[in-house]
């Protein structure tokens, strides 16, 4: 199960780690997101100790949603030393994610 990031943890866990962070912005309501909810838990599981790979739910988490002006779901950023490094925005393969967490980490 991939961690779950919210407006309280955000800094420590995404942005104060020097490991690339993958952070998945989901809403219960969105089908796409639906669909690669088991991608991320899967390359959460498998990159573990190389990457922070997680989710936050943008109806419950407003405040970190606004500072990174997501305005569609599902929208993952890569976070490497507390910048965005790549965005991507839609639903996407695990082939793509994984692509990105090698280039990054």
């Amino acid at each position: 199960m991939a961690l779950e990031f919210n407006d309280g943890n955000f800094k420590q866990e995404a942005l104060d780690t020097d490991k690339l962070v993958l952070v998945d912005f989901w809403a219960q309501w969105c089908g796409p997101c639906k669909m690669i909810a088991p991608i991320i838990d899967e390359l959460h599981s498998e990159y573990d100790g190389k990457a922070v790979i997680g989710k936050l739910d943008i109806d419950k988490n407003p405040e970190v949603s606004m500072k990174y002006a997501i305005r569609s779901i599902p929208t993952i950023l890569f976070i490497k030393n507390g910048e965005v490094v790549h965005k991507q925005v839609g639903a996407t393969t695990k082939a793509k994610l994984a692509e990105k967490i090698e280039e990054y980490a």
